[in-house]
């Protein structure tokens, strides 16, 4: 297609993507002619020690808006599909964990070096005297990362004796696990700046007390596993800067000043107490520009740091915690250093123009973790949550149930976050003949900023998203935001109910209640019913169907009865409906919860629940509060009004948790874990309540109910949380049903679980009321003379068999009741044909009749 259709067919997408209409054409021309040329102008490398990767522009200066590129997706799915994905597609698992930087080395080889003799001690030994021969010189560094070195092995080395001038050791990853063995082995090493022994038996076990021992035993010790002593000099500084290391381990002679080209350096998390002007000189590296001290214990006062970092005349950049050792504030440090041009990768005159206090990217980031021996799949799935980004199809007639989740290519993915970034990234549907079904997806790059070479590339990953829509919160998933910010919301939200739960309330008891509206003149009540289940099964000779509405006493629809429906059936003010007023403050799930809150506090039939359009920060500090106790941490999140469990997805991952608000509006409920389980399977409880009054209440219960279950046995391994057919019970939908009828099950559960179900249906009843009541409470203007209900309450037990509610729906049409002869588990035990529920529930709502029926 030309440029003009191009445009037409995709304005909607170019629009929501936000790009410039100057790069419309350079894009038409990318797409049709299928131009990938992003790798000619990018590179990836890693950082954070390997656990995630960057993005460096490396061509020439890339000015503002002058260029798109196409970014591929390396991996689209349904988030029920994802594990499928990845156990069955070749080579997918693998390319992800890559990508995602869940892979060591080993695994990335892949067995590529199997013919290789493999290295051991006395290999890299003997290679370290050859090149040490050549050089004219003695051994000074030894790596001995990931091999069989033992404690006797160590013994054996004696490096002591026969290394006296080594100035660094690494026995990362080694089987060391003896203090006394490894003493015995450096003791003596009186030249040792430099020692790792990060990930061996002996720092996993011992820790700060192996550190001590060592460090008190090496008196010369600069480095111990990254972090510095209190030994530490320039040599320190100047191996975090390059200049000194394997293969340059100590100071040339011919140079009197190693450091002075040093321009940029990276501190953070050394365990720096102080910038000591011994250690980090301006005489010593007078070309300085760049310094990152984030992450140290630093100590010192801010009036003393700020003094030796003015002392630095080339300084221009600065990394450091906010808040931290120069204060707590942005804004305070910028006035103080007014040389530098950014802070934290933020420009300073950003920062004195919008007046930034803290910056979101101060924060650490939150990189992935695995155990050894984890399955690839498992750590994808976990790490996924840091890279993943989601869209949802629609066409003219319909928008998508379930989002898409994505993964850009290797190129995208390095993509880091920034407040300010210099690119955006939209997602883009290319439709090469205009329809949904030649779609391909893309993301879309283009620089918003001059860049220029050598520069990290960065996208804002929330952009758009202020703290009005809970930013901090949210950024969550990626970086490590104090806790302190999550414990004083979770202590706010607790607060709230705790106020609600002691405020005295009392539901109106004013007015005598409903009575029958059958006319005295024994006209029968005409009824007008979208309904099939209706319109075949209501017989009774005190109603007659009409197809009506403005000529009808009683409009029972499945339709919502607005402003427009109204005008639209001529709907008159004495007409009788079946929805109240404001029922929304039942049957939509947020609503739901606030209702009860509002109403009790925290009922203990109401798991925490908490909306997370606005209680996220609360739900994050929930969830980190019970991470801290080691308690259980399995959440249930739930889209605000959506049936049939679509969207809805059991979680105890903190990151996915929190993104799977990107799908629209959510709660986030606590997981009933463990609950009762029907011959080891889930179930849940279906009640259909009649509601003839508010205020005052008057609320009925159905002689029966329907238990709905699970079809695999319960259990919460990690990779059953996205079986839907062991963590839900809706399998009406295309599913296969193993339906135990209601008479069958209640005389096996009694049986299996040693109780009585009338003791628990006492039980459900009382929820049952408080639920009903709670509109009364705190809501009395869903009262209305003229409306009367019915709705579906689904209840689940937990393992103590106590109800806990699900959600409330607004249960118009009665036909699951319809299809069944069910025999009632309560009351008299006998049986009500389908076709009799329908006619007992016009009698209780406008005859107030109560035959089958309970009140609450």
């Amino acid at each position: 297609m030309d440029l003009e259709k191009f445009e037409v067919v995709h304005g909607i997408l170019l629009a929501s993507a936000g790009l410039p209409r100057s790069l419309f054409r350079q894009l038409h021309s990318k797409l049709t002619n299928e131009i990938f040329d992003a790798g000619n102008c990018f590179e990836i490398e890693p950082c954070e020690d390997g656990r995630q990767r960057r993005l460096l522009l490396t061509s020439d200066a890339l000015p503002k808006e002058s260029q798109v590129f196409l970014v591929d997706h390396a991996w689209s799915f349904r988030l029920t599909e994802a594990r499928k994905q990845l156990e069955t597609v070749d080579g997918l698992a693998k390319r992800m964990a890559t990508l995602m930087c869940v892979v060591d080395e080993a695994e990335e080889d892949d067995g590529e070096s199997e013919t290789e003799e493999p290295l051991n001690a006395e290999a890299v030994v003997e290679n370290a005297k050859r090149k040490a021969q050549e050089d004219a010189t003695t051994v000074k560094w030894l790596e001995f990362d990931n091999l069989e070195v033992t404690d006797d092995k160590l013994r054996s080395l004696d490096l002591s004796t026969r290394f006296a001038d080594l100035v660094g050791l690494s026995l990362w990853g080694t089987r060391v696990e003896s203090l006394d063995a490894l003493l015995e082995g450096i003791r003596g090493l009186s030249a040792l700046r430099a020692l790792w022994i990060n990930n061996t038996p002996l720092d996993d076990k011992l820790g700060n007390v192996a550190k001590d021992a060592i460090v008190k035993a090496l008196p010369s010790l600069e480095l111990y596993n990254r972090h510095f002593t209190k030994s530490c000099t320039s040599w320190a500084v100047g191996f975090c800067a390059g200049v000194y290391g394997p293969e340059n381990p100590v100071q040339s002679s011919d140079l009197s000043r190693p450091l002075q080209k040093v321009t940029d350096l990276d501190l953070s998390d050394r365990t720096l107490l102080e910038l000591d002007p011994k250690v980090l000189s301006p005489l010593e590296i007078p070309e300085l520009t760049s310094l990152n001290i984030k992450e140290n214990p630093v100590n010192q006062s801010s009036a003393s740091l700020l003094e030796i970092l003015r002392s630095f005349k080339s300084l221009v950049s600065l990394q450091v915690d906010i808040p931290g050792p120069l204060g707590n504030s942005a804004l305070e440090i910028a006035k103080a250093l007014p040389d530098l041009r950014s802070i934290n990768g933020v420009e300073v005159d950003l920062i004195l123009k919008k007046g930034m206090e803290i910056l979101d990217s101060d924060l650490k980031p939150r990189l992935p973790t695995w155990s050894p021996g984890e399955p690839l799949v498992d750590r994808v799935l976990k790490a996924m949550w840091h890279y993943v980004m989601t869209y949802r199809l629609a066409d003219e007639e319909k928008l998508d149930e379930t989002p898409v989740w994505y993964v850009m290519d290797e190129l995208g993915s390095a993509l880091r976050h920034s407040d300010v970034p210099n690119f955006r990234v939209a997602p883009f549907m290319y439709l090469p003949d205009g329809t949904l079904n030649s779609a391909i997806s893309y993301s879309l790059l283009w620089p918003v900023k001059n860049v220029i070479k050598g520069e990290e590339c960065t996208r804002d990953y929330l952009c758009g998203i202020g703290e009005d829509k809970q930013r901090s919160a949210r950024l969550t998933a990626w970086f490590h935001t104090p806790t302190t910010f999550f414990a004083e919301a979770y202590s706010s939200f607790q607060k709230r109910l705790a106020s609600a739960a002691s405020e005295v309330k009392k539901v109106s008891t004013e007015g005598t209640g409903t009575k029958s509206i059958l006319p005295s003149n024994g006209r029968p009540l005409s009824v007008f019913s979208d309904i099939p289940y209706v319109q075949d099964f209501l017989r009774r000779p005190e109603f007659v169907l009409t197809d009506k509405p403005s000529e009808a006493d009683v409009l029972w629809t499945s339709a919502q009865i607005d402003e427009d429906f109204i005008k639209a059936a001529g709907i008159r003010p004495d007409q009788y409906v079946n929805q109240f007023p404001f029922e929304s403050c039942l049957v939509m799930k947020h609503h739901l919860a606030q209702t009860m809150q509002q109403a009790y506090g925290s009922p203990p039939w109401l798991q925490p629940t908490y909306d997370m359009e606005r209680d996220l920060a609360a739900l994050i500090g929930d969830y980190l509060h019970r991470e801290r106790s080691k308690q259980n941490n399995l959440w249930i999140v739930k889209p605000w009004n959506m049936a049939r469990t679509i969207d809805t997805t059991v979680t105890s991952n903190l990151p996915q948790l929190i993104r799977l608000v990107e799908t629209g509006p959510k709660i986030g409920q606590k997981y009933i874990d463990p609950p009762a389980t029907f011959q080891g399977r889930k179930f849940d409880l279906r009640y259909i309540v009649l509601l003839r009054s508010v205020q005052p209440l008057e609320v009925f219960l159905c002689d029966v109910f329907w238990a709905r279950f699970s079809n695999n046995k319960y259990t919460t391994e990690e990779s059953s949380l996205t079986e839907y057919e062991t963590h839900f019970t809706v399998m009406n939908y295309g599913r296969q049903m193993n339906h135990v009828n209601t008479h069958d099950f209640v005389p096996e559960f009694e049986r299996e679980h040693n109780v009585r179900w009338k003791d628990i249906h006492e039980k459900v009843k009382l929820t049952l009321r408080k639920v009903f009541e709670a509109p009364g409470l705190v809501h009395p203007e869903m009262q209305s003379a003229r409306a009367r209900a019915m709705y579906g309450v689904d209840l689940m037990l937990d393992d103590n068999f106590e109800p806990k509610l699900l959600e409330v729906t607004y249960c118009p049409d009665c036909a699951r009741a319809c299809k069944y002869d069910v025999r009632k588990v309560v009351g008299d035990g006998g049986v009500m044909r389908g076709k009799d529920f329908v006619n007992s529930v016009f009698g209780c709502l406008f005859l107030n009749e109560e035959t089958n029926m309970q009140r609450l």
